[in-house]
């Protein structure tokens, strides 16, 4: 892949990554939906912590809706896109939770891994993980 190649390829993915998260903020599930794989695999925060398929990806979308309406925010902080020639990955941070929450720490906290796939010359997402940090404290070794 030519490097201008490559450098078209990461904006196109780039821009797919940040058009989802605007729909996902403006509670668009249409736009949240676009561009995903009909086998589409997502390790997700809330239960059911593990879907399959589209049909199960969009019935997520409704309750994180409801909650960002309470005041919560979903935004890209840091993206980075590592492309080949059918395909891609991209990690991100946002910042996702409640807005006092963020007031008094802003850190990103939620932590996003997009697998992508080029299918009939267009990129789809295939796989999402989300997570976030755990809070507790892993015991040290002996």
């Amino acid at each position: 892949m030519t490097s201008n190649s490559q450098s078209r390829t990461n904006a196109e993915i780039r821009e797919l990554i940040e058009n989802w998260a605007k729909s996902v903020s403006n509670f668009d599930i249409d736009g949240a939906v676009a561009n995903h794989a009909e086998d589409v695999l997502m390790f997700d925060v809330p239960p059911p912590v593990h879907i399959r398929g589209i049909d199960a990806y969009r019935q997520t979308w409704p309750p994180f809706f409801d909650w960002l309406k309470t005041g919560g925010t979903f935004e890209i902080v840091w993206l980075d896109v590592t492309a080949g020639e059918d395909v891609a990955y991209a990690t991100a941070l946002l910042r996702c939770g409640l807005t006092d929450e963020l007031d008094v720490d802003p850190t990103p906290r939620l932590r996003l891994t997009v697998g992508l796939r080029r299918e009939a010359g267009r990129w789809i997402i295939a796989h999402e993980h989300h997570s976030f940090p755990s809070t507790h404290e892993e015991p040290t070794g002996t």
